[in-house]
């Protein structure tokens, strides 16, 4: 009875999007080069929303105005929003995972979790099975997604957010200690600027460092429902997991979902 849930998300949806249009009519690929969504181009108003890969050497971040970051690269390429275009792009890398997942969770308009438990039968290789989507997505739809596997949404969300684009990563319990641990504490799902910042000044600095400390220590800190929640979520326990199906117990408490502490 394997439980199975993979996490897909679309690299740098909103500038992905674009780049896919744009090459379709035969322009330039917006992701090879320095280029961002957001605002109006001309009036160097509003905010970013997407940056590619190579805007990101210009320490160009998401949510800064488009006029600092025109002063940071003058040489910028700007595209407005077309929301229109992302709900499209949406529905059509949702409808590939819907071919292969029993059960499909969006959970924004560029991810999605994907229910496969007790499919081994059916799909006996999970990283084949990753692969499979990921690539179909790319060469159809012509933009990456990264998935992560895992035996929980947590941890799927987590690999999914290793090294990008374009990749398959899994993050299984046994490899919480190697994968996860050694990463900063505020590269943990749901733990905010704030948190991370109070947690290091207890010398708390990497998820491990959080896994080890104990609940009581937690909960003096930030009472029983968060630290209880950073405790669980340090060691790889997601409540949360069973979302995707009735099968949640009663009782079983709901860690803050979509937001961070």
């Amino acid at each position: 009875m394997r439980k199975l849930i993979f996490h897909v998300d679309v690299n740098s949806a909103y500038l992905s999007w674009e780049a896919a249009r744009r090459v379709a009519n035969g322009e330039p690929d917006l992701r090879l080069i320095p280029s961002a969504i957001g605002g109006d181009p001309e009036k160097r108003t509003g905010v970013i929303l997407a940056k590619s890969i190579p805007a990101k050497q210009f320490q160009i971040t998401t949510g800064e105005p488009v006029g600092l970051a025109l002063r940071k690269c003058p040489d910028l390429v700007l595209a407005k929003p077309d929301f229109k275009l992302y709900v499209q792009c949406s529905r059509a890398f949702l409808a590939v995972c819907k071919k292969y997942a029993p059960v499909v969770e969006q959970v924004s308009i560029d991810e999605c979790f994907c229910d496969f438990d007790n499919t081994e039968r059916i799909y006996p290789d999970p990283l084949e099975l990753a692969c499979r989507i990921k690539d179909e997505i790319r060469d159809t739809l012509g933009f990456t997604v990264n998935v992560g596997i895992s035996e929980n949404k947590l941890l799927a969300k987590m690999a999914s957010d290793f090294e990008k684009p374009d990749k398959v990563h899994t993050l299984y319990q046994r490899e919480i200690a190697e994968k996860m641990w050694p990463l900063p504490v505020g590269e943990l799902f749901t733990v905010g600027k704030a948190t991370a910042e109070r947690l290091t000044r207890a010398r708390v600095r990497s998820i491990g460092d959080l896994a080890r400390t104990d609940l009581e220590t937690l909960t003096r800190m930030f009472g029983p429902r968060l630290g209880g929640h950073l405790h669980r979520y340090a060691n790889g326990i997601d409540p949360s997991r069973s979302l995707l199906s009735p099968r949640r117990q009663r009782g079983t408490p709901s860690p803050p979902r979509w937001r961070t502490t």
